[in-house]
């Protein structure tokens, strides 16, 4: 499954442009990506193909917000991180237009699209390096297809367990603050009942 998009975002200051995506396997696994950046020209009204000179920070962030790729780029380029946990990840692109008095006030474009599962395969390279048929090709892609599905499958079933551990402990808590709440009535009373008595005491009523 691939996953691509298009962000824009004012260039007078370092933008941070994010996209989220899943890593389906629970297991290490290499996903790649690319992005292409444009900048808007106020002459023609229109972006231009291509923004030379611009720099282009890629930083990774896993679920655990631990940074597991940061790296330099420029304008345009491909970038490939190793993923260790699975859920969500955030991608986060800056840009280095505050130190370009040129794109002050400008506006910038940035395409992105992300590699996930057999599309990351390369198969006519791997049907020449191989020495397939074409047969043994689209079995190799059927093949592929069923691990990643069975990959989806297994995320899915880390992902209701999470969920369900998640529902089991905000059960537990709201079944926790219902008890407190009870005991401090139950307190609260107590102490009332034996406020009054004395008070009742103290002037002689009873």
């Amino acid at each position: 499954r691939g996953a691509g998009g298009t962000t824009e975002g004012l260039a007078g200051g370092d933008r941070a442009h994010r996209a989220r995506g899943s890593a389906p396997s629970p297991c290490a696994r290499s996903v790649p990506g690319n992005y292409r950046t444009q900048l808007w020209d106020k002459q023609s009204e229109s972006f231009l193909p291509s923004t030379p000179g611009l720099g282009m920070h890629v930083e990774v962030k896993d679920p655990d917000g631990k940074v597991v790729m940061s790296r330099q780029y420029g304008s345009e380029g491909r970038f490939t991180f190793t993923s260790h946990t699975p859920g969500e990840h955030q991608i986060c692109l800056h840009s280095n237009s505050t130190r370009m008095a040129l794109f002050a006030g400008g506006k910038l474009r940035v395409h992105l699209d992300i590699q996930v599962g057999e599309h990351t395969n390369n198969y006519p390279e791997i049907a020449a390096k191989d020495k397939l048929t074409e047969l043994q090709l689209r079995a190799r892609q059927l093949l592929d297809q069923v691990e990643q599905i069975q990959k989806e499958q297994n995320y899915q079933r880390y992902r209701e367990e999470r969920f369900r551990m998640t529902s089991e402990s905000t059960n537990q808590r709201v079944l926790w603050w219902s008890i407190a709440q009870t005991v401090i009535l139950i307190l609260t009373g107590l102490w009332q009942m034996r406020h009054l008595k004395s008070f009742f005491e103290a002037k002689k009523l009873v």
